[in-house]
C-alpha cells in the first residue's frame, strides 16, 4: 500500500463520487457490509440514470454511492451508521480531514481546519470531535506484561492565573486543575488515558484492572502511596523515587514513557489547541494516545485502522454543547 501524502489523496479524490469510491476501498476492501444487518454478501449498486449522479427528494444533485442489501433490502452508503453520517460537509472535506487528524502529530486546531477547507468555525470544530469519538480505545482488550503508569494535572501555572483567581491560595493537587491517568504498555507501547475528578488508590486501582490482566503484568510507578495496596495484585511492583533524583533503576526503566505522553500532550494543547475544557479533555486524550498507539504504523495504515472505527460512534452536536 502506498504511503498517502496530502498530494497523493488530492490527487485521487478529484470529486464526490471518487471520495465515497475511495471510502469503500478503506472500509469493504473485499465486499459491502450491511449496516442494518450486518451480513456481507454481494449486495448490488443502485446505479444512477446517469451513471454519476442522483437527484434527491429535495432536488439537489447528490453523488452518493447507494447500495442495497439483498438480505433486508434496505439501502446504505458507506456513511451509513458511522461518524460521518448526517454530515452536510462534502466527503472530500471529511477525508482531508480525517487524513490530518492521523498525520499531525501535534493534531489540528479547529480554527485551522475552518480557514483551510473553507468551514465555519462551529462544523470544523463538530468534525474533529467526531474523529476523536472514532479514535477513542473503548472496548480493546487487557494490556498485559510490562505496564507504565503515571498521573498528571493539566489546566496552565498558576503564576499565570488572574490576581484575585481564589485557586491561588490553594497548592498542589488543590488547585482544581483537571486530573489525568495514563498507562502504557511497555513492551508494545499502546496507552490507555481516563480523565479523572481526583487521583486516589481506587481510582488506580478501577483503571489498572479494567485495562490490564493483572497476574501476569508488571507495574513501574514511582513513589506516589496510591500504587501501593493495587501492586499487591501485580506480579510484581518496581518503583522510582523522583523526590530523590532517581529516574530508572536496575529492575526499571521508571515512568518516563508515560511522562513523554504528557510533555507531548501538553505541549500540544498549549501550542495547538491552545485551551481544552474539562468535559472535553477526555477526547483530546483520546486523540493523543491513539496516535501514540500506532506510532509504528504508517499515515496511510493508521487512516485505514481509524476508518475501521468509525462505525457505530455517532456524536450529536446538541450533547457536546449541552456539557
Amino acid at each position: 500500500m502506498t504511503n498517502l501524502t496530502i498530494r497523493t489523496l488530492a490527487m485521487r479524490i478529484t470529486n464526490e463520487g471518487d471520495a465515497y469510491a475511495y471510502l469503500e476501498s478503506l472500509r469493504w476492501p473485499e465486499k459491502p457490509v450491511c449496516p442494518h444487518c450486518g451480513v456481507m454478501n454481494d449486495h448490488y449498486f443502485l446505479t444512477p440514470a446517469n451513471g454519476t449522479d442522483r437527484v434527491t427528494r429535495t432536488g439537489s444533485i447528490s453523488e452518493r454511492r447507494v447500495w442495497k442489501c439483498k438480505d433486508c433490502r434496505k439501502q446504505f452508503s458507506v456513511l451509513t451508521g458511522t461518524i460521518f453520517h448526517g454530515s452536510k460537509v462534502p466527503l472530500q472535506t471529511w477525508l482531508f480531514v480525517f487524513f490530518e487528524m492521523c498525520s499531525n502529530k501535534n493534531g489540528i486546531a479547529a480554527r485551522e481546519i475552518a480557514r483551510k477547507y473553507g468551514v465555519a468555525p462551529k462544523t470544523a470544530w463538530f468534525m474533529t470531535q467526531r474523529i476523536r469519538e472514532a479514535m477513542a480505545n473503548d472496548g480493546l482488550g487487557k494490556l498485559s506484561g510490562n505496564i507504565v503508569m503515571d498521573e498528571t494535572y493539566l489546566g496552565g501555572k498558576p503564576e499565570n492565573w488572574h490576581a484575585n483567581d481564589p485557586r491561588r491560595a490553594k497548592k498542589g493537587h488543590s488547585t482544581n486543575k483537571m486530573a489525568a491517568i495514563a498507562l502504557i504498555s511497555g513492551d508494545t507501547g499502546e496507552i490507555r488515558t481516563k480523565v479523572v475528578t481526583n487521583v486516589t488508590g481506587t481510582v488506580v486501582q478501577d483503571m489498572l484492572r479494567m485495562n490490564v490482566t493483572m497476574s501476569d503484568s508488571t507495574l513501574h510507578t514511582d513513589s506516589a502511596p496510591l500504587y501501593r495496596t493495587v501492586s499487591k495484585e501485580m506480579a510484581a511492583h518496581h518503583v522510582v523515587n523522583h523526590h530523590a533524583g532517581q529516574y530508572v533503576t536496575e529492575f526499571s526503566d521508571g515512568t518516563n514513557k508515560v511522562e513523554n505522553f504528557f510533555s507531548q500532550l501538553k505541549r500540544s494543547i498549549d501550542g495547538t489547541h491552545h485551551c481544552v475544557s474539562k468535559i472535553h479533555l477526555e477526547r483530546y486524550l483520546s486523540e493523543f494516545a491513539f496516535r501514540h498507539s500506532t506510532h509504528d504504523l504508517t499515515d496511510t495504515e493508521r487512516m485505514t485502522l481509524l476508518m475501521s472505527q468509525t462505525p457505530g460512534r455517532r456524536l450529536s452536536y446538541r450533547p457536546l454543547t449541552l456539557g
